[in-house]
């Protein structure tokens, strides 16, 4: 079995970052409560210069943060577009991005929930349990126009549902009830500052 898929497709070797974070530029990552998070994002009409170069930012400030998934939306743009660098259950490492996702559904007779801890880079700080299905396939293109499809279990598959969950304009915190989003802010709270100081750390180390 292959260690690494790189847009759905298993590949021999592969460095620790991909390739398109040397190119990019750290971008501010939004939060919870920010107008950009909470609407869907428009489709991507435009495939070029200008949305490889937002693919290469999402990639290096999805390595800063300490992610395993960034859509677009999370720093400010409003485009359906993430990328992702994220291990499955079997430790296999899935890296790519997906513009204009969408998620496949399921029959919910078929489909096997795990309810498992759950973070987001916009709601830094923050873990939950939230209930996902334990794969998802998701349709869409790359950045040239070329359509492809990724398909992911465990871990990974909740990361593709979260990433598309984001391009719709919806955080994880929207599947919580009310006590438990109550808990996650409560912990975001706490936690937050030390969560930014962490990433201004690392830019620091990658910079000097």
């Amino acid at each position: 079995m292959p260690r690494v898929f790189v847009q759905g497709n298993p590949v021999d070797h592969y460095p620790r970052h991909a390739p398109e974070a040397l190119r990019g530029s750290v971008r501010r990552i939004t939060e919870t409560g920010e107008e950009v998070l909470h609407k869907p994002c428009r489709d991507v009409t435009e495939f070029g210069p200008d949305l490889a170069a937002l693919v290469d930012d999402m990639f290096l400030t999805m390595y800063i943060a300490e992610g395993a998934g960034l859509a677009a939306n999370q720093v400010g743009v409003d485009l359906r577009l993430f990328v992702y660098d994220c291990p499955d259950d079997d430790g296999v490492r899935h890296v790519g991005h997906v513009v204009n996702p969408v998620l496949e559904p399921q029959d919910p007779a078929g489909r096997r929930l795990l309810d498992e801890g759950e973070g987001c880079l916009s709601v830094p700080g923050a873990v939950m349990d939230v209930p996902r299905p334990d794969r998802a396939v998701v349709h869409g293109f790359d950045k040239d126009g070329n359509p492809l499809t990724i398909e992911g279990t465990g871990y990974f598959a909740r990361c593709l549902a979260h990433e598309t969950d984001h391009v719709d304009g919806r955080v994880y915190l929207d599947r919580l009830s009310g006590r438990e989003r109550k808990e996650a802010l409560r912990q975001m709270a706490a936690r937050r500052e030390e969560v930014h100081a962490r990433r201004a750390a690392t830019v620091e180390a990658l910079t000097s």
